[in-house]
C-alpha cells in the first residue's frame, strides 16, 4: 500500500547538513564535503565516508502522515559480521516518533584480515516514513543513516511536501570514528546528534571514521562555512594510524586552527582531547584489531619511539597549543571527562563506545559545552 499518489520532487524534501551531491542516473547522493575537495580526497576510505550522511537530514512540512522514500543503500560489512542496519529516524518537535531500518542494497564487504574489498550489488528499497503529524505548519526532520551511503531516488506522499530550512544556530563539528559513531544503532543516537537535539542547534557533522588527520581541505571547508560555534575532537586517528609525531602534529594542529580562524576570527571553538582508549594511553600506535575484536598497539623498538605519540601526550600537546595561542574564544575540553576509564564497560572493542556510551557522551558534551555558561552556550 502506497503512502500516497503524489510524486514528491527530491529537492522539496529539504535536504540539510550536506555540502554537495553526487548526481546519478536515478537520483542524488548527499556528500559532506564541498565539490572542490574531491581531487584532494586521496584515501579511498575518506572518499567513501564523505558520502555517508552522518548528521544529514530531510527537513520539510506536509499535511501527509506518511511519506514513501525510494532509496538505494550501500552498507559497509566488516568480515562476516552482519552490518548494523541503516536507520531513518523521523523527528517531530524534538522527539523521535518513528524509526525505519533496512539492510537491503549494495554491500561493500571488507576482509578485516587482508583488507580485500568485495562489492556486492544490491537492489533499491522503499522506506515508509510514518507518524508524521499531518500539519503543514510543523517541521518534520528525517535523519538519514550515518553508517550507509544513501542514494535518494524518488518520493511519494498523499499531500504536497515543502522544504523547511533550519533556523537554529549552526554547530560545525569535526572528528573521527568516535564522532562518526558507526556503532550507534540509529542516526539520532550518535553523540553529536544527541547533543544537537538537546541544545537545539543545527548540526553540520564533519566526522569521518579513521580519517580525522587535520586535513587542510577540511580546515578550509570549516573556514568557509557559516558557523555560530565550532568544535573539533582530534588525536585518536593520529595515534591509531601512527601518522604523525610531535614535530608534525603540533604545527599541523596550529595550521588547522589558523585556517579556521581566517574565516571565523572570534567564533567560539572547543578543542576536545581524545577519550579513553586503554591500549594507546601510554603506548604509541599504530593499533590493529585482533581476533578478540579488541584494538591493540603494535609493539615497536625503543629506537622508533622518539617523538611518537600516545594519547596521554596528545592531550598534553593540545593543552599546550591552546595555551600558546592566547585566544579567549578557543577552549580546551577534557575528553576523559566526556568518556573516561570509568566508562570502559561501554567500550567493547577498547576503542569505540557502544550505543549507550555514545548517548552518555552526547548528554555530557551538552553539559560541558552548551550549557548557558559553557564555551558554546548561547
Amino acid at each position: 500500500m502506497s503512502a500516497g499518489g503524489v510524486d514528491v520532487d527530491i529537492d522539496d524534501l529539504g535536504l540539510v547538513g550536506h555540502l554537495d551531491v553526487d548526481r546519478t542516473a536515478d537520483g542524488i547522493v548527499p556528500r559532506r564535503l564541498p565539490a572542490w575537495t574531491r581531487p584532494q580526497l586521496f584515501d579511498p576510505a575518506l572518499a567513501l565516508l564523505v558520502t555517508m550522511p552522518a548528521g544529514v537530514r530531510l527537513r520539510f512540512v506536509t499535511e501527509a502522515t506518511e511519506v514513501d522514500l525510494d532509496v538505494l543503500l550501500t552498507v559497509l560489512q566488516l568480515g562476516d559480521a552482519e552490518p548494523v542496519p541503516a536507520a531513518f529516524d523521523v523527528v517531530v518537535d524534538g522527539d523521535v516518533v518513528d524509526t525505519q531500518t533496512s539492510n537491503e542494497g549494495t554491500r561493500i564487504v571488507v576482509d578485516t584480515r587482508t583488507g580485500v574489498v568485495d562489492f556486492q550489488a544490491g537492489e533499491p528499497t522503499t522506506i515508509r516514513l510514518r507518524s508524521l503529524p499531518g500539519r503543514g505548519d510543523t517541521p518534520v526532520e528525517v535523519w538519514l543513516p550515518h553508517n550507509a551511503v544513501v542514494e535518494l531516488r524518488s518520493a511519494r506522499a498523499s499531500a504536497p511536501v515543502t522544504p523547511a530550512p533550519p533556523t537554529a544556530r549552526r554547530w560545525v563539528h569535526y572528528g573521527s570514528s568516535i564522532s562518526h559513531c558507526m556503532e550507534a544503532t540509529q542516526p539520532t543516537g550518535t553523540w553529536p546528534a544527541v547533543t544537537a537535539r538537546l541544545a537545539g542547534v543545527d548540526l553540520q557533522n564533519l566526522a569521518f571514521a579513521g580519517q580525522c588527520m587535520l586535513d587542510q581541505s577540511v580546515a578550509r571547508t570549516i573556514r568557509d562555512l557559516d558557523a555560530d560555534v565550532i568544535s573539533m575532537k582530534v588525536g585518536i586517528n593520529v595515534v591509531n594510524g601512527d601518522t604523525m609525531r610531535e614535530r608534525t602534529f603540533v604545527p599541523a594542529l596550529h595550521g588547522f586552527l589558523d585556517t579556521v580562524r581566517d574565516g571565523h576570527p572570534t567564533t567560539p571553538i572547543a578543542l576536545v582531547t581524545p577519550i579513553y582508549c586503554p591500549s594507546a594511553e601510554d603506548h604509541p600506535g599504530p593499533t590493529v584489531q585482533r581476533e578478540d575484536q579488541k584494538f591493540h598497539v603494535v609493539p615497536r623498538s625503543a629506537e622508533l619511539s622518539t617523538g611518537s605519540l600516545t594519547l596521554r601526550r596528545i592531550r598534553e600537546l593540545e593543552a599546550a597549543v591552546v595555551a600558546a595561542r592566547n585566544d579567549p574564544n578557543l577552549h580546551l575540553l577534557d575528553g576523559l571527562a566526556l568518556f573516561g576509564p570509568r566508562d570502559a564497560g561501554d567500550l567493547p572493542d577498547d576503542l569505540h563506545p557502544n550505543p549507550a556510551g555514545y548517548r552518555r557522551m552526547g548528554e555530557r558534551f551538552h553539559a560541558m559545552a552548551f550549557a548557558p555558561d559553557r564555551p558554546l552556550g548561547s
